[in-house]
């Protein structure tokens, strides 16, 4: 009994320590300029050195000719402040997890010139590491760039046109590179 009162105080105890830390509510810039996507995050202050981080967006919208970047993305992260949190250079390691269908987009680059020809529904998992920096704009505000490699594990259902026909294949892949690109305004709440 003394055992499960001392956990009970234990998470009681940490959970009010939690609301005493600072946080801040975020945007990443760069998600609403491809295609419009939704987005917004929470950081908190584990202490001076850790933050944890959970962002996410949602792109629900089919744009002219039926091209679609449709996807939501939950992208957790823990990181490492050299100095102090929010402020300066930071370390981090994430995750993500994210269901899509994408297709009918002209972007001659890799792997994603297959999108101007095929549509692709399925889902992505994986995790990378990430740098970023943290400038303090003022009292409240901060601006934020963020770059991330890692790996991403896709499991697909291919279409042979944007509009219609179907199924063709059921394809997995795997995908090395970056996880991450983030240019953030944060809100601080202390």
């Amino acid at each position: 009994m003394k055992r499960i009162a001392s956990l009970v105080l234990g998470w009681v105890a940490c959970c009010l320590l939690a609301f005493a830390q600072t946080g801040g509510l975020k945007t990443n810039l760069a998600h609403w300029a491809v295609g419009g996507t939704l987005n917004g995050g929470y950081e908190v202050a584990l202490n001076r050195e850790y933050t944890l981080e959970l962002g996410g967006g949602i792109n629900p919208f089919t744009f002219k000719d039926n091209k679609r970047v449709k996807h939501w993305i939950v992208q957790p992260e823990v990181r490492y402040w050299p100095c102090e949190s929010f402020n300066g250079h930071f370390f981090g390691l994430h995750a993500l997890a994210s269901e899509y269908n994408v297709g009918g987009l002209d972007i001659p680059v890799g792997r994603l010139s297959r999108l101007k020809e095929y549509r692709y529904e399925g889902f992505a998992f994986g995790g990378g590491i990430s740098y970023g920096y943290q400038w303090v704009m003022a009292p409240r505000w901060n601006f934020e760039l963020n770059i991330g490699a890692g790996y991403a594990f896709l499991t697909y259902d291919k279409f042979p046109c944007v509009k219609c026909g179907e199924k063709i294949a059921s394809e997995t892949d795997h995908y090395l590179g970056v996880t991450k690109a983030a240019i953030s305004l944060i809100f601080l709440i202390h």
